[in-house]
């Protein structure tokens, strides 16, 4: 099938690049003419496993193009993903003022053949008819535009009138940054919303290579389930979906706070919970908080919503509440471990937000190396990706080192803020030696805590008193 996807971020990418490796012919759109260059060099503009490698294959196969012309690309797709960023507002609300442009646009260069328009993005629930509502305004701007050049050319009274003939589907992403690849292949469920059959009929074409697990890691398993509803509803079960898994985490967070007041351990807490099928064991690592892309902007935009439409939401409040308090909870017990932290100097392992990623969007470390600068601490950092690429992007207050073993040397205390694999097998017991007190703090419960011990580090770990 014919696949346009206007914008090339995580998502956008992801699902072009993979669209096109089950066979589909995809022209992806993006307007940063330098991000266009990269990626038809065929190298991926993100940090993401398995990307580079697919999209080096499908381009190969010419099954992948990427360009910044949108009339291009609107020409040649039959199904046209709009996949652009809707960034949190200062007040919650999600900006979707790029998604408004991408639906503009694509009203201004229809060409009268039947095009399935899909929300990728998450949006605003309702979206789905504004965004025809917005393509019928630039259609409408067109045809205006065609009148008018019409009436001035002798000759001619009137202009062509321009055909309308599309719907809109909602088919919200649930990738996860650092699995996305595999996500898309091995997915749990494919919700698609819309009022047209024909749409839902032309979407299920489009990812019948995906239901039938023809990609899968198990190609035995049952086909992959296909959700199909409304509009407004499979937009909001993109917002609903992420606004449970992070009050799973801010729960398993609160219940870890109050274990360490008791003296109970918040991981044997959440191994004794999740085996109860009602519960599960997933999201329940109790931490220093979830930050990211997603979970802190879908989580305030349902929050902002159900306030538009006269509710308060006071259960996602209080999430997004303890949320924030978690991230002070490593400043505490570094406080707790040095007494005073003017002077003192703080390695942290880890910056990005999770591991596999080179995001760095409203990460945890970023609230923890302002606090800690505030509190007149020296801060380093680690990070396996960001020390890698050179990445300083939103970074300040931070010396970022080569390697952990640089890290340690003179720090008075290790924070451990990303749980990445690698830091599972570093050289402890040369590390404890190079600071000059050997106190780990692990803000994930990642790290065997016996070996640290052994490797001679005090350690402190969250909720596990």
């Amino acid at each position: 099938m014919r696949v346009c996807v206007i914008g090339t971020g995580y998502v956008g990418l992801v699902t072009g690049a993979c669209l096109a490796y089950v066979g589909h012919h995809v022209i992806c759109v993006d307007n940063n003419e330098e991000k266009v260059k990269i990626m038809k060099s065929g190298q991926s503009p993100i940090y993401e496993p398995g990307l580079p490698e697919i999209m080096q294959e499908s381009t190969k196969a010419g099954r992948l193009e990427f360009t910044s012309d949108i009339a291009a690309g609107i020409a040649h797709g039959d199904i046209l993903f709009i996949a652009v960023g809707t960034p949190a507002l200062p007040n919650g609300e999600s900006d979707t003022r790029y998604v408004e442009a991408v639906a503009r646009g694509i009203g201004a260069h229809l060409d009268g053949n039947y095009k399935v328009i899909v929300n990728k993005s998450t949006v605003p629930i309702g979206s789905g008819d504004w965004v025809r509502m917005i393509v019928l305004d630039g259609i409408a701007e067109r045809q205006k535009t065609k009148s008018g050049n019409a009436s001035s050319t002798a000759g001619e009274e009137t202009a062509e009138k321009i055909k309308a003939d599309f719907d809109v589907v909602s088919n919200p992403e649930f990738l996860r940054e650092g699995s996305a690849v595999y996500d898309t292949f091995n997915p749990d469920r494919i919700v698609l919303g819309s009022n047209s059959e024909k749409a839902i009929q032309i979407m299920k074409e489009l990812y019948a290579p995906i239901v039938e697990r023809k990609f899968a890691e198990d190609p035995s398993l049952p086909p992959v389930p296909v959700v199909v509803t409304d509009l407004s509803s499979a937009e909001m079960i993109k917002y609903a979906a992420n606004a449970f898994l992070a009050t799973k985490i801010s729960f398993i967070n609160e219940i870890a706070n109050i274990c360490d007041r008791v003296g109970a351990d918040v991981t044997q807490v959440a191994l004794g919970m999740g085996l109860d099928s009602r519960i599960g064991t997933k999201f329940l690592n109790a931490g220093i908080g979830w930050g990211g892309s997603c979970f802190p902007k879908d989580v305030s935009a349902l929050i902002h919503t159900a306030k538009d439409y006269g509710y308060e939401s006071q259960l996602l409040k209080a999430v997004v509440e303890v949320n924030k308090k978690q991230r002070s909870i490593a400043i505490e017990k570094l406080q707790h471990e040095l007494k005073i932290l003017k002077g003192k100097t703080i390695g942290l392992l880890g910056l990005t937000f999770k591991p596999d990623t080179d995001d760095l969007r409203d990460a945890p470390s970023l609230d923890i190396i302002e606090e800690l600068n505030r509190l007149g601490a020296k801060v380093k950092a680690y990070d396996p990706i960001v020390s890698q690429t050179g990445l300083r992007h939103g970074l300040s207050g931070v010396l970022v080192e080569t390697d952990a073993e640089r890290l340690a040397d003179g720090c008075d205390a290790l924070l451990l803020v990303t749980e990445w694999q690698q830091f599972r097998n570093l050289d402890y017991s040369k590390m404890a030696k190079l600071m000059n007190h050997p106190v780990i703090i692990d803000g994930r419960n990642f790290l065997d805590r016996d070996a640290l011990r052994k490797a001679g580090f005090r350690y402190v770990g969250i909720g596990r008193a």
